[in-house]
């Protein structure tokens, strides 16, 4: 299995809309993507605060999708890689790190 993580790195004058986000663009990715039989799941995260008590978090935003390979996921994304890129510009002006990640350990507990 494989996670796709695609991480906005925090930075002074830069935006992202947690709310649009959360509540309109990761739904339409779930809808797009979740059809693929590939998917077994996805992670999204807002970043809260650094290590240091106080400090700013490094990500503003994270989300980890989970796929059997990434063949799957490119196979999933590149149909609606456009519109879903086209999107960012609704919700913010961060350049996003992707990293393509081998999962070693996958516990999963119940989230509220």
């Amino acid at each position: 299995m494989v996670t796709i993580s695609i991480l906005y790195p925090n930075g002074k004058g830069t935006r992202f809309d947690v709310a649009y986000y959360s509540e309109t663009h990761m739904p339409l990715s779930i809808k797009l993507l979740g059809a693929h039989p590939g998917f077994k799941g996805v992670s999204v995260e807002h970043g809260l605060g650094g290590a240091v008590p106080g400090s700013a978090p490094a990500y503003v935003a994270m989300c980890h999708y989970l796929f059997d390979t990434v063949e799957d996921f490119l196979a999933a994304f590149m149909p609606h890689a456009e519109s879903l890129q086209g999107d960012m510009a609704n919700y913010t002006d961060i350049e996003p790190v992707i990293q393509f990640n081998e999962v070693l350990l996958n516990v999963n507990v119940r989230c509220p």
